[in-house]
């Protein structure tokens, strides 16, 4: 089976969130499951420099003047990489310049994804050609239409990454982006007058699929659905829609073998956990006393991520005794509140404003806790590697949250399902609750052990949701 993946970044070339570390890790997972699996992405500065020796596969004509697509391998995957400088030769992130501003030639960027994506499914490469044609998040939503316009010359997958972001450009810009006319109305790519890349893949896809079940479900509701809970309740309703959770990569998360790690550890050898926790609470700031139980955010720091009711539980965690530390960058807001809090309470309180990847690997590895209050969280990867890392999650019973991580409730902890605490409502006093059940967890060492054995025993490989997606193929071939 043959499978194109078409998306616009790929851990650890280019990164702006989760879908670049599912791009980095689901396609050789695939490939080791026994798929032939290729990926297209546009030629980023950042792509071109990493991914060397590519050979030109073809020189086209398209709507967006000439470009040249070249195929190349990374990490045993390969990979097309689409050539248009005038295109995509810009520095900084994929999506918009250096002062926030997105670019204003979005619609043709990411029009001229799918329109190749779907050429190579019309066999634009006479030596290969896909039978599932794998789009991700509204950037590849084009794709699905593309194929659609073309007689469906492959099947296509589209998945959801967050519904939240929409691709939203004017309707003006159709006829140049060569899609039929009759393509924009309700049902099609036209949402509220304007058209949707979203909308064109949740409508145009053979099937679409959620990184997470929990997230399937909840984006038919009006809560989370962004005016697409409409059509997405008529495709769950046809078996059209699912949810597959992401998985983590054990060649960079796990503590076994972490060289970013003081001291490695893993289920058995616990103990060696605490050299972790000594070093951070040296590198933080904070008092060094093996028996406060330590609480950490590794996050954009967004109310979208809940971090608003951490500011506002805060005094209550520090008085009974925890402490916090914090790692992220955002909201100029919440960046601030946790800077006063970090100044008015030095030795409980540690904060480091900016992203550090092996510094985010210290705090997982040296933490008791990680927190993950998220108000939505289509599938969430935080939280995973604190339950790999034994560093268990306290998370909103949301999207991928509520599919990963049982509450130690006195039943889960019966029935040795137990994995981190979880809360229903996005308010401060619920998660102040939650906060308290993990200082009474905390207070009874042999049972806090326990827990941290079960989630650590917990199976997020990527090879699971490989075989999920072999099945979801085959089904539709």
């Amino acid at each position: 089976m043959q499978v194109l993946h078409v998306c616009s970044e790929i851990f650890p070339l280019l990164k702006t969130g989760g879908l670049a570390d599912v791009i980095g890790a689901l396609p050789a997972a695939q490939i080791a499951d026994g798929s032939d699996v290729r990926v297209l992405l546009p030629a980023f500065p950042d792509l071109k420099k990493g991914i060397v020796d590519t050979q030109s596969v073809a020189t086209l004509q398209t709507f967006a003047g000439y470009v040249e697509l070249r195929f190349g391998q990374f990490n045993g995957v390969g990979i097309y990489l689409i050539d248009a400088p005038g295109l995509y030769d810009r520095p900084g992130s994929p999506y918009h310049d250096e002062s926030q501003y997105d670019y204003t030639d979005n619609y043709l960027r990411f029009a001229l994804l799918g329109w190749v994506g779907c050429e190579i499914a019309c066999g634009l490469d006479t030596y290969w050609r896909p039978d599932i044609v794998h789009a991700h998040d509204w950037h590849a939503g084009l794709t699905c239409a593309y194929l659609a316009a073309r007689g469906r010359p492959a099947k296509s997958v589209f998945t959801v990454h967050n519904l939240a972001y929409q691709g939203l450009f004017s309707a003006h810009h159709l006829a140049q982006i060569q899609l039929p006319p009759s393509f924009f109305n309700l049902y099609g790519l036209e949402f509220y007058n304007q058209i949707s890349y979203l909308k064109a893949g949740l409508f145009y896809a053979d099937h679409i699929t959620a990184v997470s079940p929990t997230y399937a479900k909840e984006i038919t509701l009006p809560e989370f659905g962004y005016g697409m809970e409409g059509l997405l309740q008529q495709r769950l309703s046809e078996g059209r829609l699912s949810g597959i959770l992401n998985g983590v990569d054990p060649a960079i998360w796990d503590p076994t073998y972490d060289l970013l790690l003081t001291a490695r550890y893993n289920r058995d050898t616990l103990e060696s956990k605490l050299e972790n926790k000594r070093q951070l609470q040296v590198a933080m700031g904070l008092k060094i006393d093996e028996k406060m139980l330590i609480f950490s955010v590794v996050s954009r720091l967004t109310k979208q991520k809940g971090l608003d009711l951490v500011l506002e539980a805060l005094p209550g965690l520090l008085e009974q005794g925890g402490q916090l530390v914090l790692l992220g960058a955002g909201d100029a807001v919440l960046q601030q509140g946790f800077l006063a809090a970090a100044a008015e309470h030095p030795g409980q309180v540690g904060v480091q404003i900016g992203y550090h990847e092996a510094f985010s690997h210290r705090i997982i590895g040296g933490a008791d806790v990680i927190m993950v209050p998220s108000r939505f969280e289509p599938c969430g990867l935080t939280q995973l590697y604190g339950l790999k890392y034994g560093t268990l999650p306290l998370v909103r019973r949301t999207g991928g949250l509520a599919d990963t991580v049982n509450d130690a409730s006195l039943e889960n902890l019966a029935d040795s399902i137990a994995s981190g605490f979880s809360f229903e409502d996005s308010n401060a006093s619920s998660l102040q609750r939650a906060i308290r059940r993990a200082f009474v967890l905390w207070s009874r060492p042999s049972l806090w052990r326990y827990v941290q054995r079960q989630a650590m025993g917990m199976d997020f490989s990527w090879q699971v949701a490989a075989v999920a997606y072999r099945d979801l193929y085959q089904r539709l071939l």
